[in-house]
């Protein structure tokens, strides 16, 4: 069986919660459900919502379960009473000053909260127990601690010991009710967004990574779940080998997970993680899918991934106890690059739909299965994805040769790019086409989500409601219509 958000043709949005005007779950994120909704799109696909490190990574965060904070809305939390009415603040004192709003908030949901909205926190609290208590003394004792990660921590912090532990819980119970309360006002927000989602037809699409960051509340909480020596270092790491894009490949540097553990008590970790993901969307990508048939496993003395090689994963038993536990999975299989028959096969097992990108279809002959008439119904189909470029910009800098086996292909077009591969998008036989929201506004150079490779510029693209021309609506319905993707 496949997931009921392809038992129809549809077409959807990508679409980062932080590249919204506001940024997060405001009015914007509602605004934006209603414009999906007037131009007939059915699906919102976000990047993952996780608490991010540094380099603002939605693939490398504090946690598996956490909502990012930084995508809570004060101004809805001020509507709700929760918190007064406050100036605006410069980006070099935001996030101090957002944790000054969130403890004032607190302070005043204890204060006027009534029995109802009391009984639904303590309600969140318990629910989500499973994770919520380990990930709110992390994120405490980072606060305390300056956010050294979790292995430079004193040890008998870093290894958990029971009384430690118990000592920390005491000292820092007003930093863990804080966090506890900031994933409930996250949860609250996420909890509106979906309802109005689903009165106006629009299905949310998520985005998960395979592996987690070392430096997370998963990996210090459940050590025995990866490959790590007795100080919490990474025995082995994950990435992928050199190949036509790197020469060295890729050494991303997460911890592996040791599948036999996790099967011994029936891939708890696993479902406990997938019950998050499936509460909050209707559908779900699995990002490097791969890796669920083989990872490849680098020693962490090694500074490349030359030296790796693939290691055989648990992914068949995995699947077969979601299978048994969910019933039919909502999944997608991100299943780009060079992929094996194993990994085919464990994909068409389950039912998953693989990806289709426009943007690498024209890089080979006719056989390329990016090309239209490749695709299968169920797949998903991209003009591109956000580690692409726009399609303006990709097409602008392609040869002049490959622009002619675009235009060509394409029936030579007289509409100016993106149009042309958002209509092939379309058209597809593909059940689900995803669009960039850049590739809609007609963006060009400098205006890409993530560049792979690169540690700065990336993740932080807003567009404003200004660049939506007048009859972009219009003319996107009249598309869904005439490629039978319309949600009316």
């Amino acid at each position: 069986m496949i997931p009921a958000v392809l038992e129809r043709r549809r077409a959807g949005v990508l679409l980062p919660l932080f590249s919204l005007p506001g940024g997060g779950l405001g009015q914007d994120a509602l605004r934006f459900v209603d414009f999906l909704a007037q131009c007939g799109f059915g699906v919102w696909q976000m990047l993952p919502l996780g608490p991010t490190h540094g380099d603002g990574s939605p693939y490398h965060c504090l946690s598996a379960h956490a909502g990012n904070p930084d995508f809570i809305s004060l101004d809805r939390l001020a509507q709700t009473g929760w918190l007064p009415s406050l100036p605006p603040v410069d980006d070099a004192e935001r996030r101090g000053f957002r944790r000054r709003c969130f403890e004032t908030a607190r302070r005043l949901f204890e204060e006027r909260a009534d029995d109802a909205e009391r009984g639904r926190f303590a309600a969140f609290v318990a629910a989500e127990a499973r994770w919520l208590e380990d990930y709110a003394l992390f994120r405490a004792l980072r606060w305390r601690l300056n956010d050294e990660p979790w292995w430079r921590w004193p040890v008998e912090l870093r290894d958990r010991d029971t009384d430690a532990l118990a000592q920390a819980r005491a000292n820092l119970a007003g930093e863990i009710a804080l966090v506890r309360f900031e994933q409930y006002m996250f949860a609250h927000q996420w909890r509106e967004l979906r309802d109005h989602a689903r009165m106006r037809g629009v299905l949310l699409f998520g985005d998960m990574p395979i592996f987690v960051a070392h430096d997370s509340a998963d990996v210090w909480a459940r050590r025995e779940c990866f490959k790590l020596d007795e100080a919490g270092q990474p025995l082995v790491v994950a990435g992928v080998p050199p190949d036509y894009f790197s020469a060295t490949g890729q050494r991303w540097g997460n911890p592996l997970y040791r599948w036999e553990r996790m099967q011994a008590d029936g891939f708890r970790w696993w479902l406990e993680r997938m019950t998050t993901e499936f509460r909050r969307f209707d559908l779900l990508r699995v990002d490097h899918f791969r890796g669920f048939e083989a990872c490849w496993e680098i020693p962490a003395a090694e500074q490349t991934a030359v030296r790796g090689h693939w290691v055989k994963a648990a992914g068949d038993a995995l699947f077969e106890a979601m299978k048994t536990h969910f019933g039919v999975l909502p999944l997608a299989a991100e299943d780009l690059g060079v992929i094996t028959p194993e990994v085919y096969a464990l994909r068409d097992k389950y039912g998953l739909p693989g990806m289709k990108i426009l943007q690498f279809a024209f890089d080979s002959g006719a056989d390329n299965p990016y090309l239209p008439h490749n695709h299968e119904s169920a797949s998903v189909v991209y003009t591109g994805t956000h580690d692409n470029d726009t399609t303006l910009a990709w097409f602008e800098n392609l040869a002049a040769e490959t622009q002619l086996r675009v235009v060509e292909y394409l029936g030579y077009p007289h509409e100016p790019m993106p149009w042309p591969l958002i209509r092939a998008a379309l058209a597809s036989v593909s059940r689900l086409a995803i669009l960039p929201m850049q590739d809609l506004l007609g963006l060009g150079r400098g205006q890409r989500t993530n560049t792979p490779g690169t540690t700065e510029g990336n993740w932080s693209w807003r567009f404003s409601w200004e660049q939506i021309s007048p009859g972009l609506c219009e003319r996107l319905r009249r598309m869904m219509r005439m490629y039978g993707r319309e949600i009316s």
